[in-house]
């Protein structure tokens, strides 16, 4: 069996580096000429770290990330309204990592041509368009050239070639009216040094954490500001490279010091920012057509609310590898891949237009919009503590069953 994989982010090189691990031959198709370590920080829960841990990557991620310790949730005045810890403190047996996204891709990137040879893996071939038979699938590229395999897995993003083939009057991604404001600042440390903070509500929200260290001790935190604006505003095609100027939102974070955390410090000490809509696209009837399947943000883009875009993708990957190495044809096996991971990450689609876990803080703000004296007067701690696990059961991140359940990693 051979696999095409096209797109080389991260949900394509985890597929590969899992196929390749299977004992499948595979070969990745990047668009872009030139793989640069584009965006800012992204989190890897647990169940994502298992799998590239299986991958045999747990050092160089150990090597680029940072491990998250802890989770707070405050509103707009710094007060707490959750906090627990994450990763390992959390009873996982796997960490969480907060990690640069393009640092993320550059590794499975060499890793991926490590294993498979720089001859599978390459860059500058934007797919075009496919053709399938009986006797395999053809993929066609801008530059001209063309591959042959099995099976085509379309791992090119929300914005995906064969994704729009399948549904060609699918349109553009929805836009929620969220504008998010993204950067990264060298700043001290701030509570545990390893702490995940979101402040606010849904309508107006600040996110950090660190993802790195700075040769003089000081952490880099990636930072999210976040404003709601009316649906109907013009806004432009999502890029994580659209530069934004800092005084279109500061203004809306001005007072937000909290003593233990300073966000407008924050915001004017990042060296670049950047403007990105929060979109997603609704859960598909199907992912796959013949031969050709989808995955990652091509099959499910979702809203970057519980931290789980990323390691739902590196899933996929995982799931798409096992399958085919264990089902008795192609066939059988995508038809299996989809029937696992299409309900599960339609479900955390969902979850997150809901708010997912952010829901804890727009419980309390629209209880006590102007703060609170005592927490337990608004609301409970087993109120709270129900949304934080349904969502976990959601999205696959519950402790007991993460650590309980037999390895996805085999051998064709």
């Amino acid at each position: 069996m051979r696999v095409l994989v096209i797109g080389g982010g991260i949900g394509g090189l985890s597929a590969a580096l899992s196929l390749h691990a299977a004992g499948i031959d595979c070969s990745v198709h990047e668009a872009n000429a030139e793989v640069r370590p584009l965006g800012v920080g992204i989190n890897l829960q647990p169940h994502s770290v298992r799998e590239l841990i299986e991958l045999g990557l747990g050092d160089e991620l150990a090597g680029i990330g940072i491990a998250t310790r802890e989770f707070v949730y405050a509103n707009r005045f710094g007060q707490v309204i959750w906090r627990e810890p994450r990763g390992v403190a959390a009873g996982y047996d796997w960490p969480q990592y907060s990690v640069h996204r393009g640092r993320l891709q550059m590794m499975l990137w060499q890793a991926a041509t490590a294993r498979l040879g720089a001859d599978k893996v390459r860059a500058g071939q934007r797919l075009l368009g496919f053709e399938q038979d009986a006797a395999g699938v053809t993929a066609h590229f801008a530059d001209g050239s063309t591959a042959q395999g099995d099976v085509l897995v379309a791992a090119d993003g929300i914005h995906s070639v064969v994704r729009q083939g399948f549904f060609p009057d699918e349109g553009v991604p929805k836009w929620n009216g969220a504008l998010l404001w993204r950067a990264t600042s060298v700043a001290p440390d701030y509570l545990s040094g390893a702490s995940m903070v979101q402040a606010g509500h849904r309508d107006q929200k600040f996110v950090c954490y660190p993802i790195g260290r700075t040769a003089d001790g000081q952490s880099l935190v990636n930072w999210i500001a976040e404003q709601r604006f009316p649906t109907e505003t013009l806004w432009a095609r999502e890029d994580w490279n659209r530069p934004a100027e800092i005084g279109k939102f500061l203004p809306l974070f001005e007072e937000w010091d909290f003593g233990w955390l300073n966000v407008p410090a924050l915001i004017r000490s990042a060296e670049a920012v950047y403007e990105f809509p929060m979109v997603d696209r609704d859960p598909l009837p199907w992912w796959t057509k013949g031969r050709a399947t989808l995955l990652g943000d091509a099959a499910h883009p979702m809203y970057p609310i519980g931290s789980n875009g990323a390691s739902q993708t590196i899933l996929d990957a995982r799931i798409l590898a096992r399958e085919l190495a264990t089902a008795p044809d192609w066939q059988a096996g995508l038809a299996r891949y989809e029937a696992e991971r299409r309900p599960a990450t339609a479900a955390v689609v969902q979850a997150n237009r809901g708010d997912g876990p952010d829901r804890v803080m727009d419980i309390v703000h629209e209880r006590a919009p102007g703060g609170f004296e005592r927490l337990e007067d608004v609301a409970s701690h087993a109120e709270l503590e129900a949304v934080i696990m349904s969502y976990k059961r959601t999205a696959g991140m519950d402790p007991a069953v993460l650590n309980g359940r037999a390895s996805w990693s085999v051998r064709r």
